[in-house]
């Protein structure tokens, strides 16, 4: 069928989004985009110190140093959190510590209890973060002030929360609600492969993923693989809902939508950004930013409504 038809259409790598997920921002916070950049500014980013594990703090999202936090775009604004963690793997520390532990024995003729053991393990990590390597994640933040809408490109929901925590904490009155659907994603993505219809402005792609409800968990994933068959139509009616369904929205938009309602691998097709190529990279950057955002203002509706629309909120 048409709608479960695969686009051979080529992508355009963007740095602009590769995950979604989509807070509502709960009414009565009105705060202004200076506002926000002046209070994001207190929580800049700091790199680790030699004893610290972790650090996450505000970058600026166009990259350019002492630039200003939050940037605006078409009336879009953009924010990005750096998170830096240094990596120190248990081994090493395990391995260090048990030489101290054994040094401890032959020195000493006795073993250390488990609380000493456990300060020596905690000792040796410590003394040994200065050395560790570090690792930096970004995770942009995309606020739309007329939809009320705020969207993370976080790859997990623990992540997410992470980045939600120091919003919070930084905008004073901000409140944040997962957008949640009518229907239940897993509902609407196992009536789509059974009707092998998908809605109006998508096609449902090569790539899925069903899971067992009962005990067994059983697991099916499909990849390059066509789904409008009777062998998905089997499995989804004999229990497997599907958790991952590839789709693209209007030939624009290729996406996964997640039965957490999240949507990963976001790719831009190509013509999207055809003949679009500025003078300076500020050009590229303002460029990337309107046309995906534009691009997603379109596309966010539009899944929702496929979903059965927006849960309401409590009055």
């Amino acid at each position: 069928m048409n709608s479960f038809a695969v686009s051979n259409s080529l992508f355009k790598k963007v740095i602009v989004f590769k995950n979604i997920l989509l807070y509502r921002i709960e009414p009565g916070w009105a705060a202004t985009a200076i506002q926000v950049d002046s209070a994001l500014q207190a929580g800049r980013f700091v790199a680790c110190g030699a004893s610290q594990e972790k650090s996450a703090g505000w970058v600026e999202p166009r990259g350019q140093a002492h630039g200003a936090l939050l940037e605006v775009v078409g009336g879009q604004w953009l924010a990005k959190l750096m998170i830096e963690t240094k990596v120190l793997p248990a081994s090493v520390v395990n391995r260090k510590a048990q030489e101290r532990i054994e040094h401890i024995e032959a020195s000493t003729g006795r073993k250390p209890g488990k609380k000493e053991t456990r300060d020596i393990r905690d000792d040796t990590r410590l003394e040994l973060l200065p050395q560790a390597f570090t690792k930096q994640a970004s995770v942009l933040v995309w606020i739309d002030p007329q939809a009320q809408t705020l969207a993370l490109d976080a790859a997990s929901q623990a992540r997410a929360d992470e980045v939600v925590t120091l919003l919070v904490q930084a905008l004073p009155g901000l409140t944040l609600q997962l957008v949640s659907t009518q229907v239940a994603p897993a509902t609407a993505m196992a009536e789509w492969l059974v009707s092998q219809e998908a809605p109006a402005g998508f096609s449902v792609d090569q790539e899925c993923e069903l899971k067992a409800t009962d005990a067994s968990k059983a697991l099916v994933r499909y990849a390059r693989h066509r789904l409008d068959t009777d062998e998905v139509q089997q499995h989804v009616q004999g229990g497997k809902m599907p958790t991952r369904l590839a789709l693209t929205w209007q030939d624009r938009v290729s996406l996964v939508l997640t039965e957490g309602l999240q949507l990963k691998k976001l790719a831009f097709l190509d013509g999207v950004f055809e003949g679009l190529s500025g003078d300076t990279k500020e050009d590229d950057f303002d460029a990337d930013v309107a046309i995906s955002t534009g691009e997603l203002r379109q596309l966010l509706p539009a899944l929702l409504q496929a979903l059965g629309g927006e849960t309401p909120r409590p009055a």
